[in-house]
């Protein structure tokens, strides 16, 4: 299954095609009504997914409309909280923003990995499953990364 998980995080953000360059290629921050047509890119992911025939798509399904969840219930889409939330989304909600916090964006300079994991811990219980950011530590060579 961890294969699965795998392949299906990199379909994550797949209903970004559904959202304006103007938005994603924003070098500042987004206004109120930017934030929430970006939102929307869950639902779009999961709407492309959806009916799928297989265990692959059905997982990028539920990565797509829950990697945005927190784990406080702050989250969205839905605003559902703790285990109501598809583990697969929590995994992949840690993966997702270590990435983004690691990469330069158009609106960002890169942070230090250091950073990055600092930030990550002190959102566990908040807006990470304090069990999946110990496993995201726990990772072999997570130093190295």
């Amino acid at each position: 299954e961890a294969r699965q998980i795998q392949q299906a995080a990199r379909l994550h953000d797949l209903g970004k095609i559904g959202i304006s360059d103007l938005i994603l290629l924003k070098a500042g921050p987004l206004t109120a009504e930017e934030f929430a047509t970006m939102k929307t890119h869950t639902l779009i992911g999961a709407a492309l997914f959806e009916n799928g025939n297989s265990n692959l798509i059905s997982l990028a399904e539920r990565i797509a409309i829950s990697h945005h969840e927190r784990w406080d219930g702050e989250g969205y889409p839905c605003g559902l909280s703790g285990e109501e939330i598809p583990i697969v989304g929590r995994i992949v909600a840690v993966a997702d923003v270590f990435d983004a916090l690691t990469h330069e964006r158009p609106y960002k300079k890169a942070w230090s990995i250091e950073a990055a994991i600092e930030e990550i811990q002190r959102q566990s219980g908040r807006q990470f499953d304090p069990q999946v950011v110990e496993a995201f530590l726990l990772l072999p060579h997570i130093d190295l990364i």
